[in-house]
C-alpha cells in the first residue's frame, strides 16, 4: 500500500528532473513511510528511501519505517546534506509550504552548489484521494465518534454547561477507542450559536435554545469531523425553518458529490439555496475542507476552490446560518467520493433533535 502511495511522487520526479525529495512534514512522512514519531525527515529518489531520526526514535522507527534505511543523527541538517553528497543528488525538492526560512537558509548554506526545488501545492496533492487502507482507517474514526456523540446524548438537558458536554463527549470517544478528540469540541448554546467556531464555554444549556455541537475523534493518526444542532426543549418557528434551511442545503450538496464536480460548484448547491431563502449574508465559510491525518487537509469546498472532486477524495459538507444576537444552525457529514457519488462516513441523524 505504501508503495502504492510513492508512485505519485514519480510525475514530481519527471516534471521538475530532482534526483531526490526532502520531507520534513510529520504528516507527509507518516503517509509515505509509516513512521508515528514527532521528529524526523525523510529522503526519497525514485526508486530509494532514507528515514532519519534521531537516538529518541531509532528502535521506533526501525519497527515502524516502510522500505527504507533508517540512519541515526546527532544533527539533521548536517546528515541531509552528508547523504546528498554522499550519492551525488544535484537537485532536491523540498516542501516549500512546510520549510521555515532558517532551515531554508540553513540547508542552503550547507548544500551549497546544490540545486534546492521549491515544491509548492502539487506536493500536498498527493494525500489528496484516500486508498483502501485510508478509507478504513476514516470509516472506523468516523463511527466511533457518532457513537460517541449518541451516547451522552442524555446529557444534552437545561441546567448542564457546555463545558460538561464537550468534556464527556471526549471521554465516551477515548472509551470507546478513541487516541484523543480531533480539535477543541464547538458546544455552542443560544445567542453562542450565531459564532461558527464557539468553543464550549461555560454557559449552562436552557429550554428554548438550538445547540450546535462540532466534534471528531483522532485515532491511528486519522480523523473524524461531524456537527449536529438540536434543540433543548421547544423551538419557535423561526429557529425550525432555519434549522431545516441548513438541513436541506447539506442533503442538496451531498445528493451532487460525484467525481469530476469542481469542488465550487457543490459548494454553490448550498449557498445558493440557503441565498434564496433570505439567509445568504449569514452563511459566511466554505462548504467544506479534506479529512484525513489532519483535521483540514486538501481539497477546499469554496467559491474560490480550484479542486473538482476524484474519486477516493474525503471531504466535509458543512453549511451553516449564524445571525448575532439569535443563534446559528450547523449541520455537517464527512463523505468520502465513490465512482457513482459518495458515501457519507459520519452517523449521526442529522433530523432536528428535541431533546
Amino acid at each position: 500500500m505504501l508503495k502504492n502511495r510513492r508512485s505519485h511522487l514519480a510525475r514530481l520526479f519527471e516534471d521538475h528532473s530532482l534526483d531526490c525529495i526532502l520531507f520534513t512534514n510529520l504528516h507527509n512522512i507518516r503517509y509515505l513511510c509509516g513512521f508515528t514519531g514527532t521528529e524526523g525527515a525523510l529522503l526519497l529518489t525514485r526508486d530509494r528511501g532514507w528515514f532519519l531520526c534521531d537516538s529518541r526514535y531509532t528502535t521506533q522507527a526501525s519497527g515502524e519505517v516502510w522500505d527504507a534505511e533508517v540512519r541515526e543523527f546527532t544533527a539533521k541538517l548536517e546528515t541531509i546534506a552528508a547523504l546528498v553528497k554522499e550519492h551525488g543528488f544535484s537537485r532536491m525538492g523540498f516542501e516549500a509550504a512546510h520549510t521555515t526560512v532558517a532551515f531554508f537558509k540553513s540547508l542552503s548554506t550547507a548544500l551549497a552548489g546544490h540545486e534546492l526545488v521549491a515544491l509548492g501545492g502539487e506536493l500536498d496533492d498527493i494525500r489528496c484521494c484516500k486508498d483502501a487502507d485510508e478509507l478504513q482507517r476514516l470509516s472506523e474514526v468516523a463511527a466511533l465518534s457518532s457513537a460517541a456523540l449518541m451516547a451522552i446524548r442524555p446529557l444534552l438537558k437545561p441546567g448542564v454547561k457546555e463545558a460538561e458536554v464537550a468534556l464527556e463527549l471526549e471521554m465516551e470517544m477515548r472509551r470507546r477507542g478513541a487516541d484523543g478528540r480531533a480539535f477543541d469540541f464547538i458546544v455552542a448554546s443560544g445567542v453562542r450559536g450565531a459564532m461558527p467556531h464557539g468553543i464550549a464555554s461555560g454557559k449552562a444549556l436552557q429550554a428554548g435554545e438550538l445547540v450546535t455541537i462540532d466534534f471528531g475523534a483522532v485515532k491511528d493518526g486519522y480523523y473524524s469531523d461531524e456537527t449536529v444542532t438540536v434543540a433543548i426543549g421547544d423551538l419557535d418557528e423561526r429557529q425550525r425553518a432555519i434549522h431545516e434551511i441548513v438541513r436541506t442545503a447539506h442533503d442538496m450538496a451531498i445528493a451532487a458529490v460525484k467525481p469530476g464536480i469542481p469542488c465550487k460548484e457543490l459548494d454553490a448547491v448550498a449557498r445558493e439555496y440557503i441565498r434564496e431563502c433570505g439567509y445568504g449574508d449569514y452563511f459566511g465559510h466554505g462548504l467544506g475542507h479534506g479529512v484525513g491525518l489532519e483535521i483540514h487537509e486538501k481539497p477546499v469546498l469554496s467559491p474560490r476552490s480550484e479542486a473538482v472532486a476524484a474519486e477516493g477524495m474525503v471531504f466535509t459538507i458543512e453549511p451553516g446560518i449564524y445571525i448575532p444576537g439569535f443563534g446559528g444552525v450547523r449541520i455537517e457529514d464527512t463523505v468520502a467520493v465513490t465512482a457513482g457519488g459518495c458515501r457519507v462516513l459520519t452517523g449521526t441523524p442529522k433530523d432536528l433533535y428535541l431533546l
